[in-house]
């Protein structure tokens, strides 16, 4: 199987603020957009510091008992938020579970914030392990990117023909989803067809994707054929998801992918998704309209439209040491 070659993106003249230099990162970035849905970015301003604390978070917390993990399951596949064990989701319905286990936080939110004691769609207060500094270092990351996504939002408004605050109060209390994952060596015994994570796209606007040296990203070409996305040093693996494509009337791709863990090696990644806020209108930019043409979708919630993609990916978990599946 070949490399896939895509496109990198240097950030630092949106980063940096340079002159000029949203334009630039904005042509760059909707031509990948368009092209493959995949690209990397470097230069991103997250420091190499806090990617280190969060792999060695990641380390950190699947290295516990599976009971300790367990506990933190707690309302999963009401919350989206928690440990995902071993075979406990199914990115391709047509294949068997995932092999991979998760862990999940999002907006961090207290107990008796009003989001949550209005119970707003996909409001939720994340769960903890007991981890020195654990927290800190996860929460730091969460919003290290939260912010580069944000930024690189406004390279997606001004490439699209917009303002580019367009996504700014669309993505300011987002339904954003940071994933740490653990990928064991793909195992002799597999089922036939059961992979690290099978084939899907993702449900949001951007995927931000760190993954370790292990590698295992598989993208599929536009003729089908499945090309492996490399890990680069100091660069972000990012992809449109299904959202941005729908806000877009299909301008820009979201394309399907998987992981394949044939390295022989325990494999690790950080995944951020950043999808809109629960009550952003989600509804195609008139600016992605050709004369005469209509938008292929209605307008949906944010909420809305993240439920109807997380209902077919979760299949119920037993729980084996005091979580609920």
């Amino acid at each position: 199987m070949d490399d896939l070659d895509l496109p990198i993106i240097d950030l630092m003249p949106l980063v940096s603020g340079a002159p000029g230099g949203l334009e630039t990162v904005a042509a760059q970035l909707g031509r990948a957009a368009r092209e493959t849905g995949f690209f990397y970015v470097k230069n991103h301003g997250v420091e190499q510091a806090l990617i280190e604390r969060v792999f060695s978070a990641a380390h950190a917390l699947f290295a516990q008992p599976l009971d300790a993990k367990m506990v933190l399951t707690k309302d999963f596949f009401k919350t989206n938020r928690g440990y995902v064990p071993m075979k406990g989701e199914n990115l391709d319905p047509a294949k068997p579970s995932d092999l991979k286990e998760a862990f999940n936080i999002g907006l961090d939110l207290a107990a008796d914030d009003p989001r949550i004691r209005a119970a707003e769609p996909f409001r939720a207060v994340n769960q903890w392990p007991g981890l020195p500094g654990w927290k800190d270092a996860v929460l730091t990351y969460f919003n290290a990117v939260w912010a580069l996504g944000r930024l690189m939002h406004r390279a997606v408004a001004a490439d699209l023909g917009a303002d580019p605050d367009f996504f700014e109060d669309k993505l300011d209390a987002p339904m954003a989803t940071l994933r740490l994952l653990h990928y064991p060596p793909q195992p002799a015994g597999a089922e036939a067809g059961q992979i690290g994570a099978g084939t899907h796209t993702d449900y949001g606007n951007i995927t931000i994707l760190l993954p370790d040296a292990v590698g295992g990203l598989e993208v599929r070409r536009r003729d089908g054929i499945w090309l492996k996305a490399p890990t680069i040093e100091g660069a972000f693996v990012c992809n449109i998801g299904d959202c941005l494509m729908r806000w877009t009337n299909d301008v820009y791709v979201s394309t399907p992918h998987r992981v394949v863990n044939s390295s022989g090696l325990e494999r690790y990644s950080i995944a951020f998704f950043l999808d809109p806020n629960p009550d952003a209108t989600v509804a195609c930019l008139s600016t992605c309209l050709q004369p005469g043409e209509s938008p292929k979708y209605a307008p949906v919630s944010g909420a809305e439209y993240l439920k109807s993609r997380l209902d077919a990916s979760y299949e119920p978990v037993k729980a084996t040491a005091g979580g609920s599946g």
